[in-house]
């Protein structure tokens, strides 16, 4: 496994240097990918700072950023987060949430072996057809996005640290279903007296595309003759948003009410879609209370017309992390994250348990 995680090393490390010619896309390509809701981040943590801690990514929440971080789970962690997106039920994509439930443990004293599952679901939409357009007149359908993740992260020196994750993606309705496979891959790298210059890389969604089948994609004539025959329509293959992030972070400490300010940079290269560039900080006051914030621009977000992403750059959020047995290290954490977007705000509310 550490020869496997070395070798992943190398590869994100080649990509980055690489990442002009194979990320770079074109206005052609934006769009096309499949699987898009792998870019969205179902942790209420990390998406309160844009995702940008590809850096200083740190238990679960490194699933989405950086894989590598999962490493700095202590013993055990569990994470779960309600994500409401674009105003939940009251919002234009009525219902549209996301659940994500993650679990984590360390293996010896250098690997955590972890795993988490997002399910996303848009609620009860109306069914109709060209002969009955009517809404409400064939039923309802309910899709349902859902990714099976599982990781290994590993420690190979107190300074770097790697990571892998293999995720299984389902989309699905009662009758068109797709199915594909992804790897993320990830490195770490802190430096200093305190640890507090931290370097990070990851690449995330690679593997074949995916297309859609089921009995849905087929439908029975009857020609002239009174024969019935039916007829399948292939979908065309979608290829995997396949993206690279570089991050780069500094820790400010002070001794009094041990106090912790953390500034963080990061770059996105995505392969359809528009580059992403974010900045943003973590105030933390004793290890209890946190506050993020951050802003994450792309070529014509303050367009409106040109714009082509929902999210309008603004992320913030806070945590309460209440210790409930400081000798075993036992402690609850309850997260919150707000994200603008050009319809209605995205919310998400979370629990972090470690034991």
């Amino acid at each position: 496994m550490k020869r496997i995680l070395s070798i992943l090393t190398v590869m994100v490390l080649s990509a980055s240097l690489t990442a002009p010619s194979l990320f770079a896309g074109n206005d052609n390509r934006r769009g096309t990918a499949g699987a898009t809701e792998l870019l969205i981040n179902p942790w209420a943590r990390s998406s309160s700072w844009a995702g940008i801690n590809t850096s200083c990514a740190r238990g679960i929440d490194a699933f989405f950023s950086n894989i590598a971080g999962l490493s700095f789970v202590e013993k055990m962690e569990f994470v779960y987060t309600n994500t409401m997106l674009y105003g939940g039920r009251s919002g234009l994509v009525s219902g549209a949430t996301i659940n994500s439930f993650g679990l984590a443990f360390r293996l010896g004293d250098a690997g955590v072996l972890g795993a988490y599952v997002m399910a996303m679901g848009f609620g009860d939409l109306q069914k109709t057809t060209v002969e009955s357009p009517e809404p409400g007149s064939n039923g309802t359908v309910s899709p349902t996005f859902m990714n099976l993740n599982v990781a290994f992260s590993y420690s190979f020196t107190n300074s770097i640290h790697g990571g892998a994750n293999v995720k299984i993606i389902t989309e699905s309705t009662d009758d068109v279903n797709a199915t594909g496979v992804a790897i993320d891959a990830g490195i770490q790298y802190q430096t200093g007296e305190n640890d507090e210059l931290k370097f990070g890389i990851s690449l995330k969604n690679i593997g074949p595309a995916l297309s859609f089948g089921g009995t849905g994609e087929s439908f029975t004539v009857v020609n002239e003759a009174g024969n019935s025959m039916t007829v399948e329509f292939r979908s065309a293959e979608m290829e995997l948003p396949t993206c690279l992030n570089i991050g780069l972070s500094y820790d400010l400490l002070f001794d009094k009410w041990n106090q912790r300010l953390t500034i963080a940079g990061n770059f996105t290269s995505n392969a359809f879609l528009r580059d992403n560039f974010g900045l943003g900080f973590e105030y933390s006051l004793l290890d209890m209370f946190q506050l993020r914030a951050a802003y994450l621009y792309q070529t014509g977000i303050f367009d409106g017309d040109n714009r082509t992403t929902a999210n309008t750059g603004v992320h913030a959020g806070a945590s309460v992390i209440l210790p409930l047995n400081k000798e075993k290290g036992t402690s609850l954490s309850l997260d919150y994250a707000f994200r603008t977007t050009a319809l209605k705000g995205t919310h998400s509310i979370g629990a972090t348990f470690k034991f």
